[in-house]
């Protein structure tokens, strides 16, 4: 929606793609709590890649290798059950990200 002046007026319905005003305010809460949530995702992630560094030291320092391959089939099929073929996808980039940080 354009002013007098040319500037473009953003409404909460706009950044939304709400076509209320009252759809926009249930949006936009929902946004808030969804970046709350990611938040704490990346959070836990983050405590998830150090844990698994943890167990990969102690792994590798009593001779073993540093990737448990039984474990990470568990791990895969843990999420695939939770979470539908997905899962699968989701597991697969958290090992990703947990591997060879040691």
């Amino acid at each position: 929606m354009s002013t007098a002046t040319g500037t473009t007026k953003n409404t909460a319905a706009d950044k939304t793609g709400a076509r209320t005003e009252a759809a926009a305010d249930v949006i936009t809460g929902a946004r808030e709590r969804i970046d709350a949530l990611d938040d704490r995702i990346i959070g836990l992630v983050q405590e998830r890649m150090a844990i698994s560094a943890v167990i990969q030291e102690a792994r590798i320092a009593s001779g073993g290798r540093r990737v448990n391959l039984s474990r990470e089939m568990d791990v895969l099929g843990h999420y695939r059950d939770a979470l539908g073929k997905p899962g699968t996808s989701l597991a697969m980039t958290l090992l990703e990200l947990c591997r060879g940080r040691v």
